[in-house]
């Protein structure tokens, strides 16, 4: 055999063997259909997919996937949650990875809305999920779990503790809207993204809180109070005005919103009776001996506005509020002034009724 030979049929076997190799990166991994959960977080590239598709055993190559990406000229990834098995071709990952849907389509988009007590949210949860309201109540009162948290979260004190708080977490659960797995989500698993979220809003006010001289547990006291009282949040640094105005001069802050929760009754279910405005509750800051005091906890979750008014109330020199039927408020600095403008709402027909 010339050497001629001997040359071609080497530079055969190399092209078979770069040709097998080759092809070997766009094999699939395995004949294995089971569902492998990966996470592409937002802004990553094709490079940092691939080493995520690399280290879930979900491609042979990293190699492969970027040739792969590179030949089909495909950019268009998007981020999220994905459900991907090592018997998909390079097409099928791509195609899901570009398709934006998502891991587990049995997913549930769960709101808890401001100004909503936990007697509401024990309702949603037992509605959207497989939980029961007591299950939810039962969790409040678990006293090895509420340690748990005041040792996880430096907002979260014992405060939460006071044998007069209704609902142990009451205005420490932060409204928004969760993406909850499946509905066998626990009740755990629940509080523990509202508490996440609880966390990471109030961060950002952190040293804030630490120079007010309050406590994190009066801080969302107050807020719950402005979230109930006021429907716009541009009115909510006034309203928290009024509020640390009548604390320091003693003043009952005598806001009805604190009765209604008192007594456990929902806001526009029934007018208060004036026995329940004059009974004493620790809630109750119409009835007696509530004198410069607080609430003893939240009355309601909290948006970041009304946490934002607390913490930074304006300056003014008012002491009452009253608000139409509308919504909108109106203050005044004597109670005169507030009488004749509930006087006038009234006249204009703008005064609110059951």
């Amino acid at each position: 055999m010339n050497k001629l030979k001997i040359g071609l049929i080497v530079v055969g076997v190399i092209i078979i063997g770069i040709l097998i190799f080759y092809m070997s990166l766009f094999t699939k991994v395995s004949s294995n259909d089971e569902d492998i959960k990966i996470i592409i977080p937002l802004g990553t590239g094709k490079d940092g997919i691939a080493d995520i598709l690399k280290e879930n055993n979900i491609i042979r190559s990293t190699l492969g996937f970027k040739i792969y990406v590179k030949l089909n000229n495909i950019t268009d990834f998007k981020a999220g949650e994905y459900s991907l098995k090592q018997n998909m071709s390079l097409k099928e990952i791509t195609e899901t990875l570009q398709s934006g849907v998502l891991y587990n389509q049995d997913n549930i988009d769960f709101t808890y809305l401001e100004g909503k007590n936990i007697r509401w949210l024990a309702e949603k949860i037992a509605e959207t999920t497989n939980n029961t309201q007591d299950d939810v109540y039962n969790l409040l009162e678990d006293e090895q779990y509420i340690d748990s948290l005041i040792d996880k979260y430096w907002f979260i004190t014992d405060d939460i503790k006071n044998k007069d708080i209704y609902y142990s977490l009451e205005g420490y659960l932060f409204p928004d809207t969760y993406e909850l797995e499946n509905e066998d989500v626990t009740v755990e698993e629940i509080f523990g993204k509202m508490l996440d979220k609880m966390e990471e809003v109030l961060n950002e006010y952190k040293e804030e809180i630490e120079n007010s001289g309050l406590t994190t547990h009066e801080i969302l006291t107050i807020a719950s109070i402005i979230e109930m009282e006021s429907v716009h949040s541009e009115d909510r640094k006034d309203v928290a005005s009024v509020i640390y105005n009548r604390l320091d001069i003693n003043m009952a802050i005598q806001s009805d919103v604190t009765t209604y929760y008192a007594f456990k009754i929902d806001m526009g279910e029934r007018d208060l009776y004036q026995k329940e405005l004059d009974t004493y509750n620790p809630y109750n800051t119409r009835g007696p001996n509530m004198e410069g005091k607080l609430p003893v906890g939240p009355i309601s979750s909290v948006s970041k506005t009304s946490i934002e008014a607390a913490i930074n109330p304006n300056e003014t020199d008012y002491l009452f509020f009253v608000a139409d039927k509308n919504g909108k408020i109106y203050f005044s600095r004597t109670s005169s002034e507030h009488d004749k403008i509930i006087t006038e709402l009234k006249t204009q027909g703008l005064w609110f009724e059951y």
